[in-house]
């Protein structure tokens, strides 16, 4: 041994080994948070493990969707994963897995099928809740059903307005479902919303399948939106209208006949409204413009607060014929308006009658009568008192007059004030008969005794002293 050691391979040795140990234990001072050095090279580090829940995972169904139907299948499930963290981790941000009901080959009726997962990350475990189901299939049939219009809020309307058959387009649709499904098929309904309408309403409606007990069936419809038109009425009301006549014949012309047709017009708008309308005024025609039988179109004049006229416009066919001339003499004059107690007196003219020259066509003028003619004055915003008030001529449309003139003075008393006046003038009338009897000689007799009565009458009674 001490031979070895005084060699110089024993003194290498010996000095290579310090050299080593110096450098391991540099080497741990330097890195006291690494593992041993044996532990490095001969062991791994183990993965951590995770678990997590991803919730609403859609189900994926495979059938013979041509000819069969499907239900029971739950459209989402919950799918809980299991596995290293990066695995985990990459499943629930990408979601590139698939699960699935495979019903390929299984027959019509009711089946127990297991859902099943794939493109997992063969590292992670899957369970999907719920894992089972219960499924019916069923043949796939197709039938047209005819949609109806469901309308609601139709008391909330604008006041007045009512809906009227609606327009569906399209009138039918393709319903497919399974057969014991459409079976059931009751009714195919679209819903409109009539709150506030107040015109012709234009929308889209998805339309909804029900049974005889309101229940909404699960079928496929085709198209399953309907394009629906509710024409909304107004309240109406049918009224005349009112010819103006504006303008000058050519002289020598006379209108025969001027007939409107149609005669009479619709109006639409608020019932309020409708309700002080009589007739149509405005409606004008130019006689300035017609030399001969003509037809005149005109646009129907809307009052104020009328929404709508049908139609809006009328026909004017107006027949002219030769001017013809014919004096009525005589007509009476009449008060309009006169109130109970009052009464009038013209003063101008005195025999409250005219004479009147009427022009017109022949046929016309030949069948005028003067109980055709009404002469009157409006006097019922007078009080006592003398007034000039004008003439007004009522008589046939197209006949003009001429009056040799066209206003008249009258007096308006009051009845009352009239009475006194008789009864001041009786009295009078009374006193002066009294009077001359007095200063008849030839009654001197008669009125003695009356006299003496007189007398009598004067001195005082004393039968009772």
């Amino acid at each position: 041994m001490d031979k070895f050691l005084n060699t110089p391979w024993a003194v290498r040795i010996i000095a290579l080994l310090l050299a080593i140990m110096l450098f391991i234990s540099v080497s741990i001072e330097k890195q006291p948070d690494f593992k041993k050095p044996g532990e490095q090279l001969f062991q791994e580090e183990q993965p951590t493990t995770e678990e997590a829940t991803l919730t609403n995972i859609p189900v994926n169904t495979y059938f013979d969707e041509e000819n069969l139907v499907v239900t029971g299948v739950p459209q989402t499930v919950n799918v809980t994963l299991k596995g290293s963290t990066s695995a985990v981790t990459t499943a629930r941000q990408t979601k590139d897995f698939e699960i699935y009901a495979d019903l390929e080959g299984l027959s019509t009726g009711s089946h127990r099928v297991v859902l099943k997962a794939r493109n997992v990350n063969e590292d992670l475990d899957v369970s999907i809740n719920p894992s089972v189901t219960t499924v019916t299939i069923q043949e796939k049939t197709t039938e047209n059903f005819p949609v109806e219009v469901d309308f609601f809020n139709q008391n909330k309307m604008a006041g007045g307005y009512t809906p009227e058959q609606p327009i569906v387009s399209p009138k039918n649709v393709k319903v497919t479902g399974a057969k014991e499904v459409i079976d059931n098929i009751s009714v195919i309904k679209a819903g409109v919303d009539l709150e506030g309408v107040d015109k012709t309403l234009e929308k889209q409606t998805k339309v909804t399948v029900y049974d005889s007990d309101g229940n909404i069936l699960p079928v496929d419809v085709e198209p399953a939106v309907v394009d629906i038109t509710v024409p909304v009425t107004s309240p109406s009301k049918k009224v005349p209208l009112k010819i103006n006549r504006t303008g000058k014949l050519p002289e020598g012309t006379s209108i025969s006949s001027v007939e409107t047709n149609p005669s009479e017009v619709t109006i639409y708008g608020p019932q309020d409204v409708l309700d002080s309308i009589e007739f149509i005024d405005g409606v004008d025609l130019d006689l300035s413009k017609i030399k001969d039988n003509t037809v005149q179109e005109v646009d129907i004049p809307l009052p104020d607060g009328v929404k709508s006229a049908s139609p809006d416009k009328v026909k004017l066919n107006v027949k002219v014929e030769k001017e013809k001339e014919k004096e009525l003499n005589n007509v009476s004059i009449k008060p309009v308006g006169l109130k109970n107690d009052q009464n009038l007196e013209f003063l101008d003219p005195d025999t409250s009658q005219l004479s009147l020259l009427a022009k017109g066509s022949t046929e016309e003028i030949d069948q005028l009568q003067p109980s055709d003619i009404e002469l009157y004055v409006d006097v019922s915003n007078l009080n006592e008192g003398e007034h000039d008030v004008n003439i007004e001529v009522n008589g046939p449309q197209n006949i003009t007059w001429t009056m040799p003139k066209e206003r008249a003075k009258v007096k308006i008393t009051s009845k009352e004030s009239e009475n006194e006046e008789e009864n001041k003038d009786e009295n009078k009338d009374e006193t002066n008969k009294n009077t001359d009897d007095g200063s008849n000689p030839d009654s001197k007799t008669n009125t003695e005794p009356d006299k003496k009565q007189d007398i009598d009458s004067e001195k005082p009674d004393t039968s009772n002293t």
